[in-house]
């Protein structure tokens, strides 16, 4: 099957979606000035050996975008790579024709072709884009932060963190794997390994005595910023500063817990979207999801501050090193001593959003089972009824996890509110990716407001390759 055809999925045989001639031309007009962000391929090392990945760079070599609030998202999208490609603008609300899925409406972006965009960013916060093809494990992503006008007086330093899961071998394989094509057979639960890379990690028990499934992809490294620990990124900061940490979960198959060590830190945004304040050392992460945290450092510590991410119930790990002048940074292994935690619902029930949804009854509920096993490596999601929506309407949406795996599941387009854990209500945070974990239940209140055939999946890139995806579609 060709990589095109893996991840258009259930977004192109949704219900039929007029698209207004003035947003298919507005996607593909010629740009006027703007910046223009370039697809290419480069090489990095990883563990003392060349690989070669992707990158998206500005025409000044830095990675990704960095808008203001309010201003335009006028970009020209140039693929300098020889295969074709498609970008999706993670944690945006553009018009449908700019999200970023084949063939939803637009097709992939040619080798040696470009594509323009034009239309408002919309508020700030840490976004990011990345291929919503298999080369996003190739890290074909980058960091998209919005920059609030309101913080121009601050004296406060930034510091930007993408996570990646890296392999040596190819997308394809991995995925061929984790399907059972490499032994002729349905996958083993014995955490055998598979071309090189697939072990089945088994850990936990639900209440029922069932095992859960952590990790199905043991990969080559773990990277911050295309950096293992053996080599990390040492960012120079200052004594008793403050620092903004915006950190972006880009791994396609691994969470983090994000570990802050001797710094407490303050989460005051998830997924670009600001929260009432939580403090602590410990942040979860899933897949695609996004914390903003604040830590002031200390004036009389001659120490340098790892951050680092730990690989969900395993002891490898990755990060990046703040430095205050004059200070030595330690010699950081990639394992820990001890296997991270599980991650859960603890943070997410105690999140409440600064700018919550308007309160008001659903028009519109609808229940989605999230449903596959490991044996079989086959996912997918069902519904009572599909999701069809009108533009006004107040939705709300259960996920329901039928499985023993985790699931990451993003909502293209829209923001929505979690207001339900369990069945339990409660005003929690304003998102864009929500985990559900094994045998849980999420609800989320959507406005439909932004029309079009929008993806909803699994951000377990190869949940959703093998069929974790669905459509969130208006009517007309």
């Amino acid at each position: 099957m060709k990589r095109r055809d893996i991840l258009k999925g259930a977004v192109a045989g949704a219900a039929a979606f007029a698209v207004p001639s003035s947003l298919l031309a507005a996607a593909s007009a010629g740009q006027l000035g703007g910046q223009t962000l370039g697809i290419s391929r480069r090489t990095i090392e990883v563990n003392g050996k060349a690989a070669s990945v992707f990158g998206l760079r500005r025409a000044d070599g830095a990675p990704g975008l960095r808008l203001r609030a309010g201003e335009a998202f006028n970009v020209l999208l140039r693929n300098e790579t020889a295969e074709p490609t498609i970008i999706h603008w993670h944690g945006l609300t553009p018009p449908w024709p700019s999200d970023g899925v084949a063939d939803a409406p637009l097709p992939l972006i040619g080798a040696r072709a470009d594509r323009s965009f034009d239309f408002p960013v919309g508020e700030p916060g840490t976004f990011w884009m990345h291929a919503h093809t298999l080369q996003e494990q190739l890290l074909l992503a980058a960091p998209l932060i919005v920059a609030d006008t309101a913080d121009d007086a601050k004296d406060e330093q930034e510091v930007v963190i993408l996570l990646h899961d890296f392999s040596f071998s190819s997308p394809e394989e991995l995925l061929a794997g984790l399907q059972g094509k490499n032994t002729g057979g349905s996958m083993p639960m014995d955490g055998m390994d598979m071309s090189g890379a697939q072990t089945v990690a088994m850990a936990g028990m639900n209440d029922g005595g069932m095992a859960m499934d952590i990790n199905d992809i043991d990969y080559d490294a773990y990277l911050a910023n295309d950096r293992s620990l053996d080599d990390p990124e040492i960012v120079p900061v200052e004594r008793g500063g403050s620092v903004r940490v915006r950190i972006i979960n880009g791994a396609t198959a691994t969470a983090f817990m994000i570990d802050f060590g001797e710094l407490e830190g303050e989460l005051i945004a998830v997924d670009g979207q600001p929260v009432e304040p939580v403090r602590g050392r410990r942040f979860p992460m899933t897949m695609g999801q996004r914390i903003d945290v604040r830590v002031n450092l200390p004036r009389d510590q001659s120490s340098s501050f790892p951050i680092l991410a730990l690989r969900e119930g395993a002891k490898e790990r990755t990060g990046i090193v703040l430095r205050p002048a004059g200070a030595p940074v330690a010699k950081l292994g990639t394992a820990a001593d001890t296997d991270a935690p599980l991650l859960d619902l603890a943070l997410e029930a105690q999140l409440r959003a600064i700018a919550p949804l308007g309160s008001r009854l659903a028009n519109k509920t609808f229940e989605m089972a999230l449903t596959g096993d490991m044996a079989t490596y086959r996912w997918g999601l069902g519904t009572s009824a599909p999701i069809l929506v009108d533009k006004g309407d107040r939705v709300e949406v259960t996920l329901r996890n039928d499985t023993m795996m985790a699931h990451p599941m993003h909502l293209h387009g829209h923001h929505f509110q979690v207001v339900a854990i369990d069945g339990q209500r409660f005003q929690g945070a304003v998102r864009d990716t929500v985990l559900v974990p094994p045998m849980r239940s999420i609800t989320m209140a959507v406005d439909a407001v932004n029309p079009g055939k929008w993806a909803l999946h699994c951000h377990h890139l190869y949940h959703m390759a093998s069929g974790m995806m669905s459509t969130f579609a208006y009517r007309s």
